[in-house]
């Protein structure tokens, strides 16, 4: 009787993290209109801005210049909503980036901005291409998701 009630308890805990995982999810994609990414990075001869939200991924590589629009599918949506699910947003400014590049003009500086209902968050600034690492995935989907051309390196 004993192994019964336990292994009754043990299931409705686990039905129950199940219904919250979905639901938070569920809120996460009501909420994905108000959210958006934002990735830019510089140095003194060089400009790269990547936006992505719900309607599409949008680029530039010049300081000024208007944002080109590429579609987005939404399984990358998701799964960039997914990755960001992850990331404590309101800290992403306390994040320390793991070299210095930047400092020297060895690499681009590089800023992360989630633009999440009205408010935005914007992270420490780091080297483009060695982001701290826990922003490193979402960094990463943003830069791949909004390439304008996959085959080119610029990302």
């Amino acid at each position: 009787m004993k192994i019964l009630s336990t292994f009754i308890l043990v299931l409705f805990m686990a039905k129950g993290c199940n219904n919250s995982s979905s639901e938070s999810k569920s809120e996460l994609q009501k909420e994905s209109k108000n959210i958006t990414f934002e990735y830019e990075a510089n140095t003194r001869g060089s400009y790269l801005k990547r936006v992505v939200k719900e309607d599409g991924a949008y680029a530039t590589i010049e300081r000024g210049g208007s944002l080109d629009q590429k579609s987005l599918s939404k399984t990358d949506w998701d799964a960039l909503l997914t990755i960001a699910s992850k990331v404590d947003v309101a800290k992403i400014q306390d994040l320390k980036a793991p070299s210095d590049a930047r400092f020297y003009d060895g690499a681009k500086m590089a800023n992360l901005r989630v633009i999440y209902n009205e408010k935005t968050y914007e992270s420490a600034t780091f080297d483009h291409g060695n982001p701290p690492a826990e922003i490193k995935d979402l960094v990463n989907k943003i830069l791949e998701v909004s390439n304008p051309d996959a085959k080119k390196d610029d990302n």
